[in-house]
């Protein structure tokens, strides 16, 4: 398989380097600008046979390299795939990571809005993400002290906590479709999530809830996001929405990532995790199609609004 990096000879800026013993080094010296937009793939064959550097078109050309690189104008979003989700994290994790380290100003915050239906894999993603920035932060940043400070400075923070709470989907016009129905746009507290991101952005700090699955409620003032925290990763469906004032929040993000996966695929991962908590299969079944599934179908919708896509893998393959 053939490695190709093409200069799109713009504002765009493209790196490449011949390929290490390590992949995800390779990865990581493949810088692209996210001012404007450009296609990222990676694949992997099973061969690793490597042969001369060729020059072409003001970039290096390797042969027979595990990777497929490739930059081309005209695309709404960069796309990221891989062989693997740890190499996804990997990629995501090192996009992130110069974000934190040349922020001089101690509020500073770059906040990622990640959205995708349910079942596509949002909150891992996010968790891995912000694992591999935190273990990266200390050999990236200059400015890091380990007998001063923390390396924690990537967070992130589930959209789950903004659900409305059951007692107030008891006041609402039809409390048994409000039920049925929980996980809809219309049953979370947007307002609410717009004003917490305000505060992130103006203050530097926020207390934000967390949701008790076991409750079924949310947990207020559960996270806290300080000013050691450089990266917010802010995970949820709607976050890419343009009707009312999703639009808002959408607007709120400095990077607006979202993971594309078959629904298929995503609803029964959805199914077995209904399941896992104690639904019959039938009930589960029911709650697919009455409500995940038409949510799901609004989300994906919302691709169209992002600047990074994530392509999700199976892996039940």
């Amino acid at each position: 398989m053939e490695f190709m990096c093409i200069s799109a000879r713009t504002a765009a800026q493209i790196y490449c380097a011949p390929p290490s013993s390590s992949e995800n080094r390779l990865l990581n010296r493949t810088k692209f600008n996210a001012l404007e937009p450009s296609y990222l793939s990676l694949s992997f064959p099973t061969k690793r046979d490597y042969c001369p550097v060729l020059w072409q078109n003001g970039c290096q050309v390797q042969k027979e390299n595990p990777f497929k690189i490739s930059s081309s104008r005209g695309r709404e979003a960069s796309v990221v795939e891989a062989g693997s989700m740890e190499d996804i994290y990997d990629t995501l994790a090192e996009r992130l990571v110069p974000n934190a380290a040349v922020a001089a100003n101690s509020n500073y915050k770059h906040i990622v809005g990640l959205a995708g239906p349910p079942g596509a894999g949002k909150s891992t993603i996010a968790h891995e993400v912000a694992q591999r920035i935190n273990k990266l932060w200390p050999q990236k940043s200059l400015l890091f002290d380990s007998e001063v400070e923390s390396s924690e400075v990537a967070i992130v923070l589930p959209m789950d906590g903004f659900h409305l709470y059951r007692h107030q989907l008891d006041k609402m016009e039809d409390p048994e479709e409000a039920h049925a129905r929980r996980g809809a746009p219309w049953t979370f507290d947007p307002e609410r999530l717009l004003k917490c991101l305000k505060t992130l952005r103006e203050q530097g700090t926020v207390y934000v809830p967390s949701f008790d699955h076991g409750v079924g409620d949310p947990v207020e003032d559960d996270i806290f996001v300080d000013v050691r925290h450089k990266v917010v990763i802010v995970e949820g469906n709607y976050l890419l929405l343009q009707e009312g004032i999703w639009k808002d929040i959408s607007r709120s993000f400095d990077e607006k990532w979202f993971v594309d996966v078959d629904i298929k695929i995503a609803m029964q991962r959805v199914l077995k995790r209904h399941i896992s908590t104690g639904k019959a299969p039938d009930v589960a079944k029911w709650r697919i199609d009455y409500n995940d599934q038409p949510n799901a179908e609004l989300i994906m919708k919302s691709k169209k609004n992002a600047d990074l896509i994530v392509k999700s893998i199976d892996l039940s393959r």
